[in-house]
């Protein structure tokens, strides 16, 4: 793995990173949402996920210790499963969840980017930004990994401490209440139980970030230690954040309102507290957030499908492409996402990247105490405790989702079984030619 440059990140840098994808689409994609699932005690959702990521967490960084690579999740699933068809396509499923996310938090870009210029949340200047986004991620990414750990980590401290004023501002305005600012009575959130556990699921997939500095476990320096730091620090950072966010936003705008604002609530929610310059101040902070989000989004997905590639794992073309494998892999990571921006509605696809990744991280967990607990001294408990909470937030969703929009449940069905198959068809295929060589 000559192409991967050990000692290349600090631990500064892989925080960077990971808050980088994190404090994006989870607080500016997710909030109204999640909102819209679990209704005016929605910053509460926010708490719960970031256990449930924390329980998910504990395997990685049991793992990263172990064996720390830039193939990240890829390798650890080699490690449980053996170079095979589970592995090969759950790597897919976290792969293609990452890309879904990058398209996310692309379209949030030209979404908040519009509200300077009071336009329509939807239609072809969305997606125009939100390619021109993923361009110039791309251009970032090809510039080095000292380039990319100094942008993302400077961006994503500027990021930080921004939502902090605008949410310590907003809670200044409420007068630090408790109380949400309630409804003004139409389109309010009606919630049940199944409802409120699946919002978890999307306040996991704004927490999933983390797994973005695994695929970076041997650029960094010490990662033995500093992967499993990262890890946390990273977490503990974007719950601070998320937390104070959805406090703020809660007491300064009706849920229903958040419901109806829901690509853009946090721009909403500064116009009562702020006025128009809030609202400038919020899209500032959101397309800084998006930027250092889909670069350091594509910089971890362009690695491990690089790693996959390299095992023999995914198939791979050249399609006359210069350079090393890594490039092209970057190459495609980049114009799947600006194909899914372009083409899909991804309020709806952000469930389907949900649901992919609850399954993989499954697989992850299933591995870790089925197969390795004693090389990485996991304990079971823990593991155990960190599948059953997938389990549980994953059967909520789908039968939400069941009953709301079960399109959403049939292609990520369908998605599962079709990468699976085509996994184990390429397998196969690669098996016999080897074997008649």
């Amino acid at each position: 793995m000559s192409e991967y440059r050990k000692n290349s990140l600090t631990l500064t840098g892989a925080v960077g990173l990971g808050t980088g994808v994190m404090i994006s689409a989870g607080i500016f994609a997710l909030l109204g949402q999640v909102a819209q699932l679990a209704g005016v005690w929605f910053p509460l959702i926010f708490i719960i996920g970031g256990v449930v990521t924390g329980f998910s967490a504990y395997s990685y960084v049991k793992m990263s210790q172990q064996y720390p690579s830039a193939g990240g999740v890829g390798m650890f699933l080699v490690k449980a499963y053996g170079k095979g068809t589970i592995t090969a396509s759950a790597a897919m499923l976290m792969a293609i969840s990452m890309v879904i996310n990058q398209s996310l938090v692309a379209r949030t870009f030209g979404t908040y980017t519009l509200q300077i210029f009071g336009s329509e949340s939807s239609g072809w200047l969305v997606a125009l930004l939100a390619v021109g986004l993923l361009l110039f991620a791309f251009i970032v990414n090809i510039s080095g990994n000292e380039f990319i750990q100094t942008f993302t980590s400077i961006v994503s401290l500027l990021k930080i401490l921004g939502l902090l004023v605008f949410s310590a501002g907003g809670l200044w305005v409420a007068g630090f209440t408790l109380d949400p600012a309630g409804t003004t009575g139409t389109n309010a959130a009606d919630t049940g139980i199944a409802s409120i556990i699946a919002a978890v699921a999307l306040t996991i997939l704004s927490f999933k970030g983390f797994t973005t500095i695994t695929n970076s476990g041997s650029e960094i320096k010490n990662p033995k230690k500093n992967v499993g730091r990262a890890i946390v620090a990273s977490i503990s950072i974007s719950l601070f954040v998320y937390l104070m966010i959805a406090w703020a936003v809660s007491s300064n705008l009706p849920i229903d309102r958040i419901i109806e604002a829901k690509d853009y609530s946090l721009a909403e929610a500064a116009r009562p507290a702020f006025g128009e310059y809030g609202v400038w101040f919020t899209v500032a902070l959101a397309i800084i957030a998006t930027i250092s989000g889909i670069i350091a989004s594509v910089f971890a997905v362009s690695r491990m499908l690089a790693m996959l590639t390299d095992m023999s794992l995914i198939p791979h073309r050249h399609f006359g492409m210069p350079g090393r494998i890594q490039k092209h892999t970057l190459v495609y990571t980049v114009v799947l996402a600006m194909a899914l921006a372009v083409l899909f509605d991804l309020s709806r696809i952000a469930s389907v990247g949900a649901i992919l990744y609850l399954v993989m991280d499954m697989i992850v967990h299933w591995g870790v105490w089925k197969h390795l607990k004693k090389e990485t001294g996991a304990n079971s408990a823990i593991v155990v405790t960190a599948l059953l909470l997938d389990a549980i937030v994953l059967g909520a969703f789908v039968y939400v989702k069941i009953q709301s929009d079960l399109l959403i449940v049939i292609v990520s069905l369908l998605f599962i079984l079709a990468t699976f198959g085509g996994e184990h068809w390429f397998l196969k295929r690669n098996k016999e030619a080897e074997s008649s060589h």
